[in-house]
């Protein structure tokens, strides 16, 4: 196996987020799911967008925070996602290279990208700092296999896909591509299964991606029991034991499970006096763990990395660090380097 160019290659929805606080009854009125996300059309995002409090625009998307947390780690990290030629396009791509990752997707041009601009994302923070999500895919349903280097993946130790990225159709086949150009190299897969109203959509389709191609999954209580159709998070664990080598399922404030074929770890949380904003919690975990993974750190170690990186992220507004190095505040929380 030649020697990888990449830790982690991330596949997923390039995406600008609008962030704005919002009391529950604008969710209500407006017709959302309290700590959802809700694909909507270009139409109703202009809607919204007018109706929406004062917003703070940043880069996002549930994979491109993972790899900006990847970066801000130390770890060599590269993106593949699909932006129009317009100015929130420009944006992004100049984010996610700033902060040293690669990203050389081509960029949607010509008539498809007047009709689908960049996707955004608009992030609704209620007082109790959960967040609700209203996004227009945009550019990302034009990602494609022809966007999909096999040779970056398979010059990636892990390739990490995001769960809101099957969504967009010809996506489906991209993920695919891109996970068996990793699988055919003796890589990693990794699966975040994003949203628990996203395994509701593609439930069926994710269990057999989980059996065929995925080494570790990542999911939330509320997704994993909804994977599995159980209120039950014992008998979820003990399905997901069958179907990959890995699972991390975070549990907010209760810390993390990491389970494996012989074990159920249990990883508490890092303690934080108060939650600003949760948008991001679940990619930033993410992002520690496989940092960790990839330096050879034990499964406890793996978890307790993302739980640093995912207590930084909820202290703030907006789903990207804001401390200059995580690699240091893992180092200064756990006494050594991630």
């Amino acid at each position: 196996m030649t020697a990888p160019r990449h830790d982690v290659v991330a596949l997923g929805n390039a995406i600008v987020d609008v962030h704005a606080h919002a009391n529950e009854s604008f969710l209500a009125e407006h017709g959302m799911n309290k700590g959802g996300m809700m694909l909507i059309d270009r139409a109703r995002a202009a809607m919204l967008y007018d109706a929406m409090g004062p917003g703070v625009e940043s880069s996002g998307g549930s994979a491109a925070n993972t790899v900006a947390g990847l970066a801000s780690l130390g770890a060599r990290a590269a993106f593949v996602g699909k932006v129009a030629e317009d100015q929130l396009g420009q944006i992004f791509t100049h984010d996610i290279r700033a902060i040293g990752a690669a990203f050389d997707t081509p960029p949607l041009t010509g008539p498809k990208a007047e009709e689908s601009s960049t996707a955004r994302c608009l992030i609704l923070v209620t007082p109790d700092g959960q967040r609700t999500m209203n996004t227009y895919l945009g550019a990302c349903i034009e990602l494609g296999p022809e966007d999909i280097d096999e040779a970056l993946f398979a010059g990636g130790l892990i390739t990490y896909i995001e769960g809101y990225l099957w969504d967009p159709p010809r996506a489906k086949d991209a993920i695919v591509k891109a996970a068996a150009a990793a699988r055919d190299a003796g890589r990693k897969v990794a699966l975040t299964l994003s949203d628990s109203f996203c395994v509701d959509r593609h439930r069926e389709t994710f269990i057999e991606l989980t059996s065929g191609f995925v080494n570790l999954l990542f999911a939330n209580e509320a997704e994993i029991k909804a994977l599995y159709q159980t209120d039950d998070l014992d008998q979820a664990v003990a399905q997901i034991k069958g179907h990959t080598d890995i699972a991390a399922i975070t549990r907010s404030e209760k810390g993390s499970l990491v389970v494996t074929g012989d074990e159920v770890l249990t990883v508490p949380a890092e303690p934080i006096a108060q939650v600003m904003d949760t948008t991001g919690a679940g990619d930033l975990y993410a992002a520690g763990f496989l940092r960790g993974l990839t330096s050879g750190r034990s499964l406890a170690d793996c978890a307790h990395i993302g739980h640093v990186c995912a207590a930084e992220i909820i202290s703030h507004f907006g789903p990207r660090p804001e401390v200059a190095s995580l690699a240091d505040l893992v180092s200064q929380k756990m006494g050594r380097a991630a």
